[in-house]
């Protein structure tokens, strides 16, 4: 069975927000002091968590950089949606 385009995309972005989250919760960070550290507001971080956002490379990159990680810690690994 084939996945379609979206449900690719959300599955990528679901665990790309899983790997925030979890990187998040070692540092004992809330999702608000997060956003503060990455110049982001809070919800934002809750829609990357939850995988309900597709993030643009700026933001992943305040995001990599709030959390001290390589951003290729983020994304090493993740699917690339097909067409």
């Amino acid at each position: 069975m084939k996945m379609s385009n979206s449900l690719n995309a959300d599955k990528t972005t679901r665990e790309f927000g899983t790997r925030i989250r979890a990187l998040r919760k070692e540092l004992a960070m809330s999702q608000e002091e997060l956003g503060e550290v990455a110049g982001l507001h809070r919800t934002y971080i809750g829609h990357l968590e939850r995988g309900e956002v597709n993030p643009s490379l700026i933001n992943i990159l305040r995001v990599a950089k709030a959390l001290k990680v390589d951003p290729s810690n983020l994304v090493s690994g993740l699917k690339v949606p097909r067409r």
